[in-house]
């Protein structure tokens, strides 16, 4: 009921195209110095991935919406979307200014599917990013063994963190299942321009 009152909300909303609804800091040392939840908007101009936010905030911004998509996605958590699924990407990391446990979760206006936590995945992933954004660090994103983070098992639509991050931070991709309020499918565009490799 509570998933079903937030889309209709956003439905009634006429520019509402966000597939993250809502999130929040829980715990850890970045509760204690002022981190909450912030969401981005894709469409400004910023870069992540290399102590460019600095914060003990836990972020999350969307990347493509709705994409049917032409080959399975590798995950590591969860479930491989497979080709002809219409798949939401999103991006959810944080950066703080030196080491910081954080716990926390986001959530999504549709179930996830899985979530790229790897250099690897995240590399093989990076055609639906697709926004203004730029990626720095390519080759060091992903988490480390300390870092969790899973699907709630009481709601597929909730991503759970406990991660310590400090330098360059941690760093997830999220595919989610198609998006309700966002724009209608389109087709995979592997020309996207990919993160930068520094």
């Amino acid at each position: 009921m509570r998933h079903a009152t937030l889309i209709a909300l956003l439905l009634a909303t006429p520019a509402a195209q966000a597939a993250v609804i809502g999130g929040e800091v829980t715990g850890g040392s970045a509760l204690t110095v002022g981190g909450t939840f912030t969401l981005l908007d894709p469409q400004e101009r910023f870069a992540v991935g290399f102590d460019t936010f600095q914060t003990p905030h836990l972020y999350a911004f969307d990347e493509d919406q709705n994409i049917e998509i032409d080959a399975p996605i590798a995950v590591d958590i969860g479930i491989s979307p497979q080709k002809g699924d219409v798949v939401a990407s999103h991006y959810v990391f944080f950066d703080p200014a030196w080491g910081t446990g954080q716990t926390g979760y986001v959530e999504f206006d549709a179930p996830i599917f899985g979530i790229a936590t790897s250099t690897g995945n995240l590399a093989a992933s990076d055609y639906l990013a697709n926004t203004e954004v730029e990626y720095l660090n390519a080759t060091l994103r992903g988490l480390e063994f300390e870092d969790s983070v899973w699907i709630d098992p009481e709601d597929p639509f909730r991503l759970r963190v406990a991660w310590v991050a400090s330098t360059p931070g941690d760093y997830v991709r999220v595919f989610t299942r198609r998006s309700p309020v966002a724009r209608a499918p389109g087709k995979a565009v592997k020309q996207s321009r990919p993160p930068t490799g520094r």
